[in-house]
């Protein structure tokens, strides 16, 4: 590592970087005019040493200074420069539920706050509810509120140390941003954390004659040197600066530094996607345009955290991900072998994993594995056993489906699927935010992601791989280049205007924070010359909660310029007629202590003379499988290889730490810096262009699984982000899905479960009317019940994915979403009082919304604003701009959809995608034909009969005869109520939701869900009753109410679970509206579900305070409540004015609804407590 231009005054001696894993440490020493010095270090090696980070120092000093320092000597620091440093110790201690004991002190009727958290359950298809638990022990309400001058009663937090607790963390010091939830649970883990973490801290400092700035600050002598750790945001802190909750990210962090500084070049600007591979899991992040990504909000083992970190996606796939058969298909993970018993070759009696499978394809090589394994702790890898479970899982798969698979392609297959399971978190960090996957480079390290590198890149479009010389530790190289951060933010609610006062405002409180931060960083000893700021404003239109985090653009403040750009990037779309809140000002302090001067990947590949490797330098050769059989492959040392060489592929790179695998066709060139492989042009020959007759492949099966999932998942993200309804983007009380040309659904993204059935029935119903007369752009809307709607409010669009030609329809992508208000008797559209379907809103039987990419906006508000007000008593809807925005929203989710659709069908044919979404959904139909048959065993025969009755005494009856032999069943609701003169009518779609729901539930297994699960399913429901009402009836109720309790008689019948809450708990208000006769009043509607309680099972108990079956959506948090609807405020036992919101608004003359407290969301404080 260079890092020559630092001034000669700095050059005190050893550099140390270090990550202390959950399985090794890894250590990086630098000394001046020496080798660098690399170290792999068990972190729990208690028979050798207490602490492997002071293990690995006390080993890298022995080493550069000649001298042994005895263990358990406090080591003399005189000639170290710096220690850097990230830990798994916080995320462990969360992980484990083993932090410190802590109590929440919060505003008085909130103590059940994050027991409820925002009320969804984590996994919609277990009906044993297991939501992670809170992390305090006891909570204490307080009657207390801010004071106008924005800090609590309590600042020194005086009453707290004289009850006697050692530590308090306060919400509004940690994070003071919006969102009541998450802020406190914030606030929580960092009590939890850091006592542990100060801790770990007191003994690593114990091994020194002194570290960190206090040290040095105290002129010890030459005693002292800067101690530093690695925060979740890629910045360091000092040793006495690092607190839990900036801590959780702390290792992965490092190796986006790493990667980012070595792979990067300012000069091309090509962005890196990292890839790090380890045994557990896989972490996926992306560096582009010169800056760290960074998010506000994430959620680490079940508790969310509200703190500036680098955005890093991780999927439970690594080397020692378990491998399974299920259901016909290959399945990776999430499940981990671990440690202990480890991998089958690890001999331990381990499970079939990933390392397994590349250990028996031979793109793993035992030759440079550590030899620690076996009785004595001297054996290397095993093979056979390798060899042992995956022949195990060919003969399962011979069983189950009768095809005979070699354990070639049996171990190849899984390792197609484990990378695919990759892919898709890389999507959603590129795809999903509008960045081409085949603009960037794939930057691998971690033990593991050598050898699925290509493959990875291959899948994704990338044609160039980089590959540190230092991959396998490049988290702690990382550290070692890295700056230290200090991050300051302030809460604000300046409405942007470019203007002189409001600009100058702002730069008041930024120089402000910019003081505080130089201040911190001096008293860590950096100079001004080395200390820089990022300056950042928080900003969203008025009446959204998509804030975005605006840098300040380099010719000036035209911040309000630059918001507008970014948000039609990152969106879609402008809001030019709201105004542009800020809601945050934000200063990131940087103090340059290390500067990397090696060249970068893109000069070196301009300058670097190329030549093949020459033949002698190959160290052994093995046969190693690639796509379609194994090949006699060289293999050659890391170490041997000389600047310049070129690897052909196919061939093995390796050393102790790594093995890196060139495929057929791939080049690898040798750098001074990296192994840059290079991947040509591919098609997928096996699978792709071909017709005619074919076999069922289980591989591509799980491949098409994935995909189709990802594609709904990627419209959902895409809706998400580009809508503006709190009830769309917060509430996520959406659904979208992809379907085959008739209207069968083919992959529905686990959303909302009352959605799963009902939307296929409105596809094929749109898709029988316009059958036809589509063209390429066009977007149908419906909503009716009749038509396949569940009721009113849920508006679905749907748009026809074409052939090349145009003349044949291959697909559709739909999306539904719940508008908030759509007209009708009363404001939110659930009128609990509507007798027929006319007094709940708008009702849409089929519409062309969108002809051939033209929006009509003048025909939306025709369904939307004035016909509903033509019935009598009835208005239009009270929220136009949000239903037309989030309108626009679905039909960028469609188009996402059916972009995606078109980029599958060129990578493997249209053939091919039309014939794996069928078998997929075959697939599924197998699955539930099982399930039916051991049902039917299970209860010996017998007819399965439930019923139950609605409040008013309306009875739901059902009788499931199920047929044994061909796996088909029944569902007759014979004898149910007829039709009411109410909203509580369900129509048929509904019924099918909820079928489709309640059997996934029971098949208890991640089986795709598709037409195919309702296919052997026969479904009887009279006329003109309950569940099939007639056209005009009213369903409001039907789709919320009459769904969950269809759902409970689904279950009674099986025997499965007992009756959950039974009713999704709506509430809606509001007022306004164009009333026929009366004025046109602007008003707005408001529409949230609340969550209720689930039944107990065979050998579960009920869940309280959580969304069941039908509805998953998330409540609004209280805050963006407050924001939102300002004129309310949630205190326990009333209903209100906000006194500070009155004051002012009548006190200025304005109306409530357009005026708020300054700040409202530092409303509350609160404390999280250490005992």
């Amino acid at each position: 590592m260079s890092s020559s231009s630092d001034p000669p005054a700095k050059q005190r001696g050893i550099r140390i970087a270090i990550d202390r894993g959950g399985t090794f440490t890894d250590c990086v020493g630098t000394y001046p005019n020496q080798p660098d010095l690399i170290l792999k270090l068990l972190s729990e090696d208690p028979s050798n040493y207490a602490d492997a980070p002071l293990e690995g120092i006390r080993r890298i000093m022995s080493h550069f200074l000649h001298t042994e320092t005895p263990r358990g000597t406090p080591l003399d620091t005189s000639a170290i420069d710096s220690i850097r440093m990230g830990t798994t110790v916080a995320t462990n201690a969360l992980l484990e539920r083993k932090g410190e004991r802590i109590a929440l002190v919060v505003t008085e009727g909130f103590g059940d706050c994050l027991v409820i958290g925002n009320q969804s359950r984590p996994r919609i298809f277990e009906l044993d509810i297991q939501r992670p638990g809170v992390l305090y022990e006891s909570v204490v309400e307080v009657g207390e509120r801010v004071t106008l001058e924005d800090y609590a009663e309590d600042p020194e937090r005086r009453v707290a140390r004289e009850i006697g607790f050692e530590h308090v963390s306060l919400s509004h010091e940690l994070m003071p941003m919006i969102k009541l939830v998450s802020r406190a649970t914030s606030v929580c883990a960092d009590a939890y954390l850091t006592p542990a973490i100060k801790r770990y801290i007191d003994g690593f400092q114990s091994g020194f004659e002194g570290v960190g700035a206090k040290s040095v600050g105290q002129e010890k002598g030459v005693k002292g040197a800067r101690c530093e750790f690695m925060q979740s945001d890629g910045g360091l802190v000092d040793v006495d600066r690092f607190t839990g909750l900036r801590a959780i990210l702390s290792g992965p962090a490092g190796g986006v530094v790493g990667y980012a500084i070595t792979s990067y070049d300012e000069k091309t600007k090509i962005p890196v996607i990292g890839f790090d591979m380890g045994g557990t899991s896989t972490d996926v992040s992306r560096y582009g345009e010169g800056r760290y990504d960074h998010t506000f909000e994430t959620t680490t083992a079940g508790v969310t955290i509200q703190s500036p970190q680098l955005d890093i996606n991780t999927v439970a796939a690594g080397g020692g991900s378990m491998l399974f058969f299920k259901n016909g298909l290959f399945v990776v993970g999430p499940e981990s072998a671990g440690a202990h018993p480890g991998p089958a070759c690890y001999r331990k009696g381990g499970p079939a994993t990933v390392t397994d499978a590349n250990l028996f394809l031979g793109r793993l090589l035992p030759e440079f594995f550590p030899k620690i394994f076996g009785k004595n702790e001297d054996e290397g890898l095993d093979p056979d056993a390798s060899r042992k479970v995956l022949q195990e899982l060919a003969d399962q798969i011979h069983k189950e489906t009768g095809k005979k698979m070699d354990i070639d392609e049996v171990a190849y297959g899984f390792l197609t699927v484990a990378n695919e399971t990759m892919t898709r978190p890389i999507r959603s960090i590129t795809e999903a935010k509008g960045h081409d996957t085949s603009k960037h480079r794939l930057a691998t390290f971690g033990g593991a992601g050598g050898q699925h590198a290509v493959a990875i890149a291959e899948s994704l479009g990338i044609k160039q791989i980089l590959i540190h010389r230092y991959s396998s530790v490049l988290s702690a190289y990382g550290m070692a280049l890295a700056d230290v951060v200090d991050e300051r933010q302030e809460p604000d609610s300046t409405v942007w205007i470019d203007k002189t006062e409001v600009v100058d405002q702002l730069k008041k409180k930024m120089e402000g924070l910019k003081e505080k931060s130089r201040q911190a960083l001096q008293d860590q000893g950096f100079d001004d010359s080395e200390i820089v700021f990022e300056e950042y404003l928080n900003m969203r239109y008025r009446g959204t909660e998509s804030a975005l985090m605006i840098v300040k653009p380099e010719d000036g403040w035209d911040f309000g310029t630059a918001f507008v750009k970014h948000h039609r990037y990152e969106f879609g779309f402008t809001l030019d007629e709201r105004d542009i809140i800020v809601d945050d000002v934000r200063v990131r302090g940087i103090g340059k202590s290390f500067r990397y001067d090696e060249k970068s990947v893109d000069e070196q590949l301009k300058i670097v003379p190329r030549k093949d490797v020459e033949a002698k330098k190959k160290h052994a050769e093995a046969k190693v499988y690639f796509d379609g059989g194994r090949l006699e492959t060289p293999i050659y040392k890391l170490g041997d290889m000389a600047v310049g060489e070129v690897v052909r592929g196919p061939a093995m790179l390796a050393d102790g730490t790594q093995t890196i695998v060139v495929t057929p066709n791939s080049t690898a060139l040798v750098l001074e810096t990296h192994v840059v492989i290079d991947i040509p042009e591919t098609e997928k020959d096996r699978y792709s262009k071909t017709s005619g007759e074919r076999e069922v492949d289980p591989i591509m099966l799980s491949i098409f699984g994935h995909r189709f999932m990802a594609i709904a998942e990627q419209m959902g993200r895409a809706l998400q982000k580009t809508s503006v309804s709190t009830n769309v983007k917060e509430r996520l009380d959406f659904s979208c899905a992809i379907f085959d040309a008739t209207g069968g659904l083919v992959a529905n993204a686990p959303h909302l479960p009352v959605h799963l059935g009902s939307m296929s029935t409105c596809v094929r119903r749109q898709a029988e009317i316009w059958k036809g007369k589509l063209k390429k752009g066009d977007v149908i809307i419906s909503n009716h019940p009749s038509y396949g709607g569940t009721h009113l409010p849920d508006i679905t669009l749907l748009m026809p994915a074409f052939n090349e030609a145009g003349d044949k329809i291959l697909f559709y992508a739909a999306s539904r979403a719940h508008h908030a208000d759509i007209g009708g008797i009363t404001a939110g559209s659930m009128p609990p009082h509507s007798r027929e379907l006319h007094q709940e809103g708008a009702a849409i039987t089929s519409e062309k919304l969108v002809s051939e990419g033209k929006f009509n906006e003048k025909r939306v508000i025709e369904l939307f604003y004035e016909e509903p007000a033509k019935h009598p008593g009835c208005s239009g809807t009270r929220c136009l701009a949000d239903n037309i925005n989030d309108l626009r929203a679905q039909v960028s989710a469609n188009q996402k959809g059916i972009s995606l659709i078109s980029t599958l069908i060129a990578e493997y044919g249209e053939p091919t995608v039309q014939f794996y979404m069928l078998a997929i959904q075959k697939n599924a139909e197998f699955q539930v034909r099982s399930l039916l048959r051991t049902v039917h065993a299970r209860f010996n025969g017998a007819s399965l009969s439930a019923e139950d009755f609605m409040d008013d005494g309306t009875p739901i009856r059902l009788s499931i005869t199920i047929s044994p032999e061909k796996g088909e069943a029944l569902f007759d609701f014979s004898g149910t109520g007829p039709e009411v003169y109410g909203n509580t009518n369900a129509p048929e779609a509904v019924t099918h939701s909820a079928i489709i729901y309640a059997l996934r539930c029971m098949i208890s297994s991640d089986i795709p869900l598709n037409q195919g699960c309702l296919a052997p399913i026969t479904v009887r429901i009279p006329p003109r009753s309950l569940l099939s009402p007639s056209e005009g009836a009213a369903v409001v109720g039907g789709n919320v109410l009459t769904s969950q309790r269809v759902t409970d008689v689904i279950f009674k019948a099986f025997g499965a679970c007992a009756a959950s809450q039974g009713d999704c708990n709506n509430l809606t208000f509001g007022f306004g509206g164009n009333v026929s006769g009366q004025k046109a009043v602007r008003g707005f509607g408001y529409y949230e579900t609340i969550a209720g309680g689930s039944g107990a099972g065979p050998s579960w108990e009920g869940c309280d305070g959580v969304h069941t079956h039908m509805t998953n959506t998330r409540i609004t948090d209280a805050e963006v409540f407050e924001r939102r609807y300002p004129d309310y405020c949630l205190y326990a036992g009333r209903w209100g004015w906000g006194k500070v919101g009155q004051e002012k608004a009548l006190g200025e003359k304005k109306d409530p609804m357009q005026s708020w407290k300054k700040g409202s969301h530092a409303a509350r404080e609160d404390l999280a407590l250490q005992a």
